[in-house]
């Protein structure tokens, strides 16, 4: 009866389809008459005006008073999420972008990183890295960059085990252990032999200790 009252027959559609926004399909309306742009969730509908059941949603008249219409909802009881217009089910795991990856969980969605957050420090044969985006390839990776440097003799240590000059690098000084007395501060720096990177070690003293009171 209801299909009689709303449904015309023959059908008379308009010529050009509408222009649905990101995520909602063209489908049939509830006459399979003319195309629509499909309700997303949580959007009113009715019987001419149907949900996207490719995404599992129906029109839901339980949640609203008689009479007032009826929303999009998901058919069964469980929660789903909606990420740039697109519904997931509760549990599904999707990539919004080839960097992360999601869970929907309970009507939102947790994501991780895909692309690893690394860090490289300079090396005798790289000692200018940096991170950049490479065409192509979805993560940024390490490339060793070409600086254009004066070089000093004070800047290049040669050493006898190695068959090439050494490009000094390394960190600043720790403040002391101690705020009296000995202590000691450390960096990490390529300053030896080998010009390996090393954590190293050197005794400081910030101030003198107050003498103690003599007893009396």
């Amino acid at each position: 009866q209801v299909c009689a009252q709303l449904c015309r027959r023959p059908c008379y559609c308009p010529w050009v389809p509408p222009r649905c926004p990101r995520g909602s399909p063209l489908v049939l309306d509830g006459c399979g008459c003319c195309k629509i742009c499909a309700r997303r969730l949580g959007e009113p509908c009715d019987f001419l005006h149907v949900c996207d059941q490719s995404q599992g949603l129906v029109c839901d008249y339980s949640t609203v008073p008689a009479g007032t219409g009826a929303t999009c909802n998901f058919e069964d009881t469980e929660e789903g999420c909606e990420v740039n217009g697109r519904v997931y089910q509760d549990g599904e795991v999707f990539q919004p972008s080839c960097k992360l990856q999601c869970r929907c969980l309970d009507g939102g969605f947790t994501c991780i990183p895909l692309c690893q957050e690394d860090i490289r420090l300079p090396t005798p044969d790289c000692p200018h890295p940096r991170r950049v985006e490479i065409p192509g390839k979805c993560c940024p990776e390490w490339i060793c960059e070409v600086q254009d440097q004066p070089h000093h003799q004070n800047a290049l240590a040669a050493s006898p085990l190695l068959p090439y000059r050494c490009q000094e690098w390394g960190t600043e000084w720790s403040a002391c252990s101690a705020t009296c007395g000995i202590g000691f501060s450390t960096r990490v720096s390529n300053k030896n032999q080998y010009c390996r990177l090393e954590t190293q070690r050197r005794l400081c003293m910030a101030r003198p200790c107050p003498a103690l009171p003599a007893a009396s």
